[in-house]
């Protein structure tokens, strides 16, 4: 099955989403200039998710991507809710004090957050009231325990993944009179999503990552060319320090059972994630909620199964790690992707890929036929295929759908290669899983003149 170029086109720009940060009487105040996001299915429906918005309360943007397992019910709620919680944490303590006065009285809310959505980036209007319910006693909680002190965003960060962690579980324990409800706030409570998210405000960017989804800054050096610099680390089997984190926080005869083939009890991939009860909830409580819970639920075989050496519970935390980078003028973006990004493209490729396609420039790198025998022919195909590249104004006008371009189509020699591209993204949706993951991006451009002006003030 073959889609021509314009077919291919349209399935990679369906979900693609950017945003410009408005200037100023021709000033941009901000240190974002604007951000390219974009998905691309392989589960249908697809089990990532993403977000942006900008705090209006306090300053900054926050930036999110996350993918869900087991469904994408977590994935959706995290999505929706967590920037809540993360403004929530920021606010001073008056303005959390107006905002509950509002509730009390009636009278209309400050809006803490504006929201840059995708059309079809979906909102669960049935249960807003209940998610809205969850996060007043949250700043209830934060006026009630008001220390006077401001709010350090690395612990503001880290405090709302815990929080919105810990009422997916409760909400789900508590159960809804609606049935609708109900079986909503179990599917997300029993299904899982991992989470990356950043906060930009003026130099300031802090990464708060928990599973294996990956931020990595993209820095151009003064020859010109482009290097990558991780902003997280995965959490999963490949990162020694998390195996023996949570090594440390079970006893010693469950050592040999904690991680197998590489899974957390050897089921997991991620060691961090939101939801995912089966991880978290003592055996009893699973029991309990699932005997109680709706019919669909207890035919579901997932909620069932209790997993293998399951002793000292819990074994999953959504707690994320948090790394501060203060922005250089060399800093010129930001990649947040899911792991489908990371498995099918090196994080250096990444950095050149979109720096050459945020300045329209090229290094020419020299090029690579690694071991393979080459004729001259072919040679010359190389050679034309890339005039041609450099020759014709690129195709996308969105920076994450040209590196998902070149994350589904690349070809050994690293050039997309269209034959390649129109297979990958034919193949019928019960295949497509086996080739690839989903796929979520948001490219974040960063305004060096800003940023050197920051530098310069401190």
């Amino acid at each position: 099955f073959y889609l021509t170029p314009s077919q291919v086109n349209s399935i990679l720009k369906a979900n693609e989403y950017s945003f410009k940060v408005p200037e100023f009487d021709g000033k941009n105040v901000s240190s974002v200039l604007g951000f390219d996001s974009n998905q691309l299915p392989a589960n249908a429906p697809i089990e990532d998710r993403r977000s942006a918005a900008t705090c209006l309360q306090t300053r900054g943007m926050l930036l999110g991507v996350f993918d869900g397992h087991a469904g994408c019910a977590c994935a959706q709620a995290v999505s929706e809710r967590l920037f809540y919680y993360i403004a929530v944490s920021l606010l001073p303590h008056e303005t959390l004090l107006e905002i509950e006065n509002a509730v009390e009285s009636g009278r209309a809310l400050l809006p803490i957050l504006q929201w840059h959505k995708h059309p079809n980036d979906y909102f669960s209007k049935e249960a807003s009231k209940l998610y809205f319910n969850s996060l007043r006693t949250y700043w209830q909680e934060l006026i009630d325990l008001n220390s006077g002190e401001t709010t350090d965003v690395r612990e503001a960060l880290i405090n709302a993944f815990k929080r919105l962690d810990n009422d997916i579980s409760l909400e789900a324990q508590v159960g809804d009179p609606n049935s609708f409800l109900n079986y909503l706030v179990l599917r997300v409570a029993f299904s899982g999503a991992t989470a990356c998210v950043a906060h930009v405000d003026g130099v300031d960017l802090h990464i708060a990552n928990t599973g294996d989804s990956r931020a990595m800054l993209g820095v151009q050096e003064e020859d010109g060319s482009w290097s990558a610099v991780n902003l997280s680390y995965d959490h999963n089997a490949q990162n020694e320090h998390e195996v023996e984190r949570v090594k440390m926080e079970h006893p010693k005869s469950e050592e040999k059972s904690l991680v197998k083939q590489d899974r957390l009890l050897g089921l997991l991939m991620p060691f961090r994630a939101f939801g995912d009860v089966k991880f978290k909830w003592s055996i009893e409580l699973q029991k309990r909620v699932v005997e109680s819970g709706p019919d669909q639920l207890n035919d579901n075989e997932y909620t069932k199964f209790i997993p293998p050496n399951y002793h000292t519970p819990p074994y999953l935390t959504a707690e994320p790690e948090v790394i501060h980078h203060k922005l250089r003028p060399q800093d010129k973006f930001l990649v947040l992707a899911t792991d489908g990004l990371w498995e099918t493209m090196h994080r250096q490729d990444v950095a050149r890929i979109v720096g050459e396609y945020l300045t329209g420039v090229h290094h020419q790198q020299p090029i690579a036929v690694g071991g393979y025998k080459v004729t001259l022919g072919q040679m010359h195909g190389l050679l034309t295929e890339r005039r041609a590249r450099i020759s014709s104004v690129f195709e996308d006008q969105n920076a994450a759908t040209h590196l998902i371009r070149h994350a589904v189509g690349n070809n050994e020699f690293g050039t997309v290669d269209h034959e390649r591209l129109s297979k990958m993204l034919s193949l019928p949706e019960e295949l497509a899983r086996m080739y690839r993951d989903d796929i979520t991006i948001i490219v974040v451009q960063f305004n060096s003149h800003v940023i050197g002006t920051y530098q310069n003030e401190e």
